[in-house]
């Protein structure tokens, strides 16, 4: 279904021959007055570039993706939302205008009067087409007509090889491949600089070879002053270059630190519901924070010692030179280290595996105590809880302990490896040096050669006992980056604003596929502007219904249908920005009441959200503060009543103007005056809005069109109050009577 929220594919039309420079003519496919507005063009352009590659795009979604508010996008925020999308881009700017002339086609150009424009073919005469979103026309231009209405940056997009979205299905270390071979230039300058410090490292035992055998014999000062001055020359650069590796890996790193972690809360974000409900808080915390010891491995001492690990095969070509049986000796010690290391990697991994367990464990309870600290105040359970503590904080340090005690085992086990292959290295080169087969110079350089081939080696080896840990953190990590996101869109359906009416056909529906069924064969038709009340006992998937009315789970037979479109054919954003939700407990962030309020769209202004607040009941407490709605909320709301928490809820809920409205046990946490208030304002808030209103206080939903009664998963009875309160053996007047006696006994 088409509206003006929906964006034609680029399909070039053949022109005419008589096309002009700079001659305008109306851009087919959309009306005129569907004109987006100049804040929209990047992605009003970007999406015409998505139909043309034939993947389904909407501007207002891509907005909404990258939290835009009411702000434009900029040219880096339409590279990003075609990464978003699964098609290769690339930001170019400042370049002079002859790049027009070669720049592939389609691509997205910056024009002068701050919109954004496609240029959309060049012909063979050299013409560039160039289609103007904002003005719904296009124009054949020249490159030097162009230059006139260019800023110089040009968005670059193409389909990426197989298609969109091709991301790795099994988590594993080529997930950050992309990210490191982004930053490959920085790194091969890391590489250069580590050459260079490697040189540097053979000049020293020359020159000591030097200083032994000629300045010592022959007494030549001359010759020590340009060696020591030498000396002093090179320790100058190497330290020069050894800074200048360590900022640029430093820098370098933190780069990728950062598009990781964006990467993985992106994704984080996008998991199902399902995820975060069957795993507690703080192991996913936990699995998290992995995300840092796993990048500090692979850019920190991993890298630098695989890059020094490069270099090997010249330290060993030189000792060769020197002497191929003490070569030979320095060579078999190799083998030692990587059986030590071999030796201790199954056990060390377990250990690493319980200290996760166990730090994980600790997390959880930790989150767990903080966020019930109320709980364990009111009911005096610190020491029991401090006993837990205890417990749980030992098991870890001794866990912890026994990981760190097999590691530094390994590490003893590899030194004196090394100390023993140094003695046999002095034994037989002495009797080289006795024999007249190798100068004592050439022993000492050789044994500081040695050294610099065996300490990556050894760090080496030391690493792999830190590989074995990486390895449980990528499995951990790949608990988050394993599970696949919710599906976006099934199907390339744009659709206009709801208008609210829902159809719920045949719908069963059970968390667990072994697990009993919540909803079976739930059938339902909800007009659009009708308030539905919805009753039940506790566990009779009056909530769960609502949820998949969401899409927050998918049913696993059945359709919803919203405005007649199955809700599992569309976008879920889109369809989660036409619900408002209000949940007996929701959550308020540190923030100010302005922006809690205006969470959906920061950029909304002051008015909007006063409006909404007053339609809560919530302006009436909100001005009476000192700050009014630039009061900043503590963490969870902890400075506001359980009343006013709620309101500034259902204002938040309100805001965004949502043609179907859901609350869910919204006012059972209220006060009889707060609750007084929204029954009082809930015409208005129902005014022009599908409502559901879910609540055990059948007062609540006494005046809604139409009421349903839940039971065992199935609905029972629907009617209104008055034709559900006269059958006297239904579900809603029993709890009509129940809930009448407890208040007048």
């Amino acid at each position: 279904m088409a509206d003006e929220g929906t964006v034609q594919p680029l399909t070039p039309p053949a022109e005419p021959a008589g096309s002009g420079a700079g001659t305008a003519r109306p851009f087919p496919g959309r009306p005129a007055q569907a004109a987006p507005p100049p804040g929209d063009s990047g992605l009003y352009a970007l999406a015409m570039i998505a139909g043309y590659f034939r993947i389904a795009a909407d501007p207002q979604q891509m907005s909404h993706d990258l939290g835009l508010g009411e702000r434009a996008a900029d040219s880096a925020d339409i590279v990003r939302a075609a990464r978003r999308m699964g098609l290769k881009s690339s930001l170019f700017r400042r370049q002079r205008p002859k790049r027009l002339a070669s720049v592939p086609t389609p691509a997205i150009v910056g024009l002068k009067d701050g919109t954004f424009g496609i240029l959309a073919a060049r012909l063979a005469d050299g013409r560039i087409r160039l289609v103007r979103p904002v003005a719904r026309t296009q124009s054949m231009e020249t490159v030097e007509s162009l230059a006139e209405l260019w800023t110089g940056e040009i968005v670059l997009v193409t389909r990426r090889a197989g298609g969109p979205g091709l991301d790795p299905k099994t988590f594993g270390f080529r997930w950050f491949l992309p990210s490191i071979w982004r930053y490959r230039r920085p790194l091969a300058q890391i590489l250069v600089a580590s050459l260079f410090i490697q040189l540097f490292a053979l000049v020293t035992p020359l020159f000591f070879q030097i200083v032994i055998d000629k300045v010592l014999v022959h007494k030549g000062m001359s010759t020590l002053i340009v060696i020591v001055i030498g000396l002093i020359v090179i320790g100058l650069f190497d330290v020069t270059l050894q800074y200048l590796r360590t900022y640029a890996l430093s820098h370098t790193a933190s780069r990728i630190d950062v598009e990781l972690g964006a990467r993985l809360f992106d994704h984080l974000l996008r998991l199902p519901l399902a995820y975060f409900e069957t795993r507690a808080t703080g192991q996913t915390v936990a699995r998290v924070r992995e995300l840092e010891t796993i990048r500090s491995f692979l850019t920190g001492q991993g890298l630098s010692s695989a890059i020094d690990l490069v270099f090997t095969v010249v330290f060993i070509s030189v000792l060769f030179l020197y002497s191929i049986t003490l070569t030979l000796i320095v060579l078999c010690s190799i083998p030692v280290y990587l059986l030590v290391a071999s030796l201790i990697r199954p056990v060390l991994r377990e250990r690493i595996k319980e200290r996760f367990n166990r730090g994980a464990e600790s997390q959880q309870f930790l989150v767990e105590t903080i966020v019930g600290v109320h709980t364990v105040k009111s009911s005096a359970i610190e020491p029991v809880l401090r006993n837990e503590w205890e417990e749980k904080l030992a098991a870890y340090v001794r866990t912890s302990f026994q990981a760190v005690a097999l590691s530094g085992f390994g590490q003893n086990a590899i030194q004196y490896v090394n100390k023993a292959t140094t003695a046999l290295v002095i034994f037989f080169g002495a009797q080289a040096v006795i024999a007249g087969e190798m100068t004592v110079g050439a022993l000492v350089a050789f044994h500081m050669i040695m050294n610099q081939l065996t300490a990556p080696i050894i760090r080496l080896s030391q690493l792999w006992q830190d590989f074995q840990q990486i390895k449980i953190s990528v499995d951990r990590l790949g608990d988050i980056l394993n599970v696949p996101p919710e599906t976006r869109r099934l199907a390339p359906a744009a659709l206009p604003p709801a208008q609210g009416a829902i159809r719920i056909i045949n719908v069963s529906f059970r968390y667990d596929q072994v697990g009993p069924e919540i909803l079976s064969d739930v059938s339902l038709e909800i007009p659009a502007g009708q308030v539905l009340g919805i009753v039940g006992p506790s566990g009779s998937g009056k909530s769960t219904l609502t949820k998949l009315i969401q899409r927050l789970y998918l049913p696993q037979r059945g359709q919803i249908l919203i405005d007649g479109v199955d809700i599992g054919q569309v976008d879920t954003a889109w369809l989660r920005r036409q619900i408002g939700v209000v949940l007996q407990e929701n959550v308020l962030f540190h923030r100010s009441i302005h922006d809690n309020i205006a969470l959906a769209n920061p950029g909304l202004p002051r008015s909007l959200v006063i409006a909404a607040a007053k339609l809560a009941g919530a302006d009436e407490f909100i001005t009476r503060l000192p700050l009014g709605y630039d009061s900043v909320i503590e963490e969870r709301g902890s400075n506001l009543s359980a009343g006013q928490r709620q309101r500034i809820a259902i204002a938040r809920a309100l805001v965004t103007r949502p043609r179907i409205l859901i609350m869910d046990e919204a006012t059972s946490a209220l006060d009889y005056e707060s609750e007084r208030i929204i029954h009082t304002n809930m015409r208005n808030i129902a005014s022009g809005r599908t409502v559901i209103i879910i609540a055990h206080r059948l007062a609540a939903v006494r005046f809604c069109d139409s009421i349903i009664a839940i039971s065992d998963g199935r609905i029972v009875e629907q009617g209104t109050h008055r034709e559900l309160t006269a059958r006297p053996d239904g579900v809603y007047a029993k709890l009509w009577r129940l809930q009448n006696e407890s208040m007048t006994g």
